[in-house]
């Protein structure tokens, strides 16, 4: 039976009665299409008989729910949880921290790395479910019957995966590789609202030389609190690829702005002189310690091998390769060892990895550098 929860003393009275329960089933709706921050549209809780979808709109105060989803006594049951974390962080200053994801544990289970919930359904149960209304407005009201039954259909199964799962993981002798999985997720979210999280992420920084790299830290960093304050996504204030354009031409004057392609005249009216005071100002910064590129081949030459030697390993221990290790953290191992310094990426640095994926690289790098 699913109820419908609209208002505070509703939610008081649901949290109350789950209170002593040990387990959960948890996902939510949300829209970010036009914002930089997440809008909670609905949180579905299943308790094993009943489900209970929360508008969270038309409640201001989720306190209650707080209490409820942070308790330490209950697990969540949730899948590819990352975003779900994120929008109860921003939208309801909710973290809870004792989690099973489902998507994470099919990947550890050997089912299937990064499996969307429908498919690791149907593939452990044959149940089949529609996903024709993910992509709907949840912010409006009424609902659809399509998308309270799509909503509904998100938690109601989640229980008995998490029985499948946990009984697999266990045979495997891999529960402890799972809370490991379960702390980065948890830490990668909290991260988030570091303005050097994203900075860090910069995809192409690595091909700009020192001046260049302070000047786009230091441009991240405004667009980043830009778009926070206006709440408006990163890329209405300006495009990665504008201020990799900025950083690399390191424009002096206001008049210098018109010469850098594609940056339109609007935005250089708004932003042009933050622009320039932000690129003078990384001039005093200290230096932004970068992984360089490599002028040649060699790198990805390597890196397709260590990927391949992890792929055997992983096919032998029935563990996805991408679980082991992604090809973005190779290639900042060899990088970083072609250039005469190993920089582990944070997931090799603690948990099973160090144990199981770290002595294999070591031993494949020892003699590249």
């Amino acid at each position: 039976m699913v109820f419908w929860i609209e208002n505070y003393n509703g939610l008081v009275n649901l949290t109350q009665r789950l209170a002593s329960k040990k387990i959960l089933c948890l996902d939510t709706e949300f829209m970010r299409s036009n914002t930089f921050y997440p809008k909670l549209a609905l949180i579905q809780i299943y308790n094993g008989g009943h489900c209970w979808l929360i508008d969270a709109p038309s409640i201001d105060d989720l306190t209650p729910l707080k209490r409820l989803l942070e308790n330490p006594e209950c697990t969540l049951v949730m899948h590819a949880c990352a975003e779900d974390l994120e929008v109860l962080r921003y939208s309801a200053h909710i973290s809870p921290n004792k989690i099973f994801d489902t998507q994470i544990a099919a990947g550890l289970a050997n089912i299937s790395y990064s499996i969307s919930y429908a498919s690791l359904l149907e593939s452990l149960t044959d149940i089949r479910v529609t996903k024709s209304v993910t992509r709907s407005n949840w912010l409006a009201r009424p609902l659809s019957e399509e998308q309270l039954k799509y909503a509904e259909d998100d938690v109601v199964y989640l229980e008995r995966l998490y029985e499948i799962l946990s009984n697999k993981l266990s045979l495997l002798g891999r529960c402890s590789w799972f809370q490991d999985e379960i702390s980065i997720v948890i830490d990668n979210v909290a991260a988030r609202e570091s303005l050097e999280f994203y900075f860090e992420r910069f995809k192409g920084k690595h091909r700009l030389g020192a001046l260049s790299l302070n000047a786009l830290r230091r441009l991240s960093y405004w667009r980043e609190k830009t778009a926070r304050l206006n709440d408006k996504p990163r890329k209405h204030i300006l495009s990665d690829t504008i201020l990799l354009k900025l950083a690399a031409n390191l424009p002096q004057m206001h008049s210098d702005l018109f010469s850098i392609k594609d940056l339109r005249a609007k935005d250089i009216r708004i932003f042009g002189k933050t622009i320039i005071s932000e690129i003078q100002k990384s001039y005093g910064d200290q230096e932004v310690t970068v992984i360089p590129s490599l002028p040649n081949n060699s790198a990805n030459t390597i890196v397709k091998k260590l990927y391949q030697c992890l792929t055997n390993f992983g096919e032998s221990r029935e563990i996805p390769v991408e679980i082991l290790a992604s090809k973005k953290e190779l290639e900042v191992i060899v990088r970083s060892a072609l250039s005469g310094n190993v920089c582990w990426p944070p997931r090799l640095l603690k948990g099973w990895r160090v144990e199981i994926v770290k002595p294999i690289i070591l031993e494949f790098i020892s003699d590249i550098g």
